[in-house]
């Protein structure tokens, strides 16, 4: 049996698939059930699915069982591979779909994700990145908010355009956007070194390679919980803030307007993103510094870290659900 085929459960079959969703997991056993069960209710043939799951134990594959005759759901038992980066990249690598899309197992589709999505690959096949916006849920699935992306719906963009923005912020839910498989392996896929912006990287990476569209619809929820990587990864504020500065630096080259206002902003989008991570972690000392280094980019600076930090967005959800006990 070949590499590509270990651990393999084959279920409900379906010739040349149009859409490969992938799904890493590690143990994902408490949410996994509701996000096969959101790709079940849409009943869309030509659509497969890839779990690759590197749980210890058994449940989460024994619980994605039970779809194998609703779903074209592939089973990969890969405990070897430690993390969602290489589980996502081993996964896009042997999709049979020429267009893919990431599902974390805490992830949900809404009603009308499948035929949206083949909609917007109908209407531009060519285009390497369809974004749209997102609906971040609780633990509890319900509704917290909408998460926007701030560009230009329904036309072609640039890839300066998208980068001019994307740099502030990944505004990008990882459910959301579809994406060419071809580019993805051409731009070399999740940066594994990255444990905390490898996705923010790869959308980059993509957008500079070719055309991309934002369909203003809403088709996935993203949910936040206490389990999150978000949520439960290194609260060293050099260590998030060197993840974040090395994809800046690594990016920022390719930007054709004003770099140096770009920079500015986006450097003051790390220094807030990482107070804030180290404040979800009872460390508040780098708050005052963070909101100072926001407030002297001025008005117009500020409105630009507003539009494309989508900071309002993301930040109001997080606190509903503390409030409410459903983190």
């Amino acid at each position: 049996m070949s590499d590509s085929n270990a651990g393999m459960i084959v279920g409900a079959s379906a010739a040349a698939p149009w859409l490969s969703v992938i799904m890493p997991s590690f143990r994902g056993e408490q949410w996994i059930d509701a996000s096969l069960k959101s790709l079940a209710s849409e009943n869309a043939n030509g659509v497969e699915v890839l779990l690759v799951d590197g749980s210890p134990t058994r449940e989460t594959v024994d619980i994605a069982r039970k779809y194998s005759g609703s779903l074209n759901l592939r089973i990969f038992s890969r405990p070897d591979l430690s993390s969602w980066h290489s589980k996502t990249n081993y996964a896009v690598g042997i999709a049979e779909a020429r267009h893919i899309c990431l599902l974390c197992v805490d992830d949900i589709w809404l009603p009308g994700r499948a035929e949206a999505a083949r909609e917007w690959i109908n209407s531009s096949p060519k285009a390497v990145l369809h974004l749209a916006p997102s609906i971040i849920i609780d633990r509890f699935g319900r509704r917290l908010g909408r998460w926007r992306c701030p560009l230009p719906t329904n036309c072609e963009l640039s890839d300066s355009f998208v980068c001019e923005h994307l740099l502030v912020q990944n505004f990008i839910a990882s459910p959301a956007p579809v994406f060419l498989r071809d580019a993805w392996l051409a731009c070399g896929g999740l940066d594994e070194t990255l444990w905390y912006t490898a996705d923010w990287d790869v959308w980059l990476k993509l957008a500079a390679s070719g055309s991309v569209l934002y369909h203003d619809v809403v088709t996935v929820g993203f949910r936040i919980h206490s389990g999150s990587l978000t949520v439960s990864g290194n609260r060293d504020i050099g260590e998030f803030a060197e993840q974040m500065n090395t994809v800046l630096n690594r990016h920022l080259p390719q930007i054709t307007g004003d770099i140096q206002k770009i920079e500015r902003v986006a450097r003051a989008s790390i220094a807030m993103n990482a107070a804030l991570a180290a404040a979800s972690a009872g460390n508040y000392h780098h708050l005052p510094s963070a909101v100072y280094k926001a407030l002297g980019l001025g008005p117009v600076g500020m409105v630009h870290y507003l539009r494309d930090s989508r900071i309002l967005e993301r930040l109001a959800p997080r606190v509903r659900a503390a409030l409410t006990g459903a983190f």
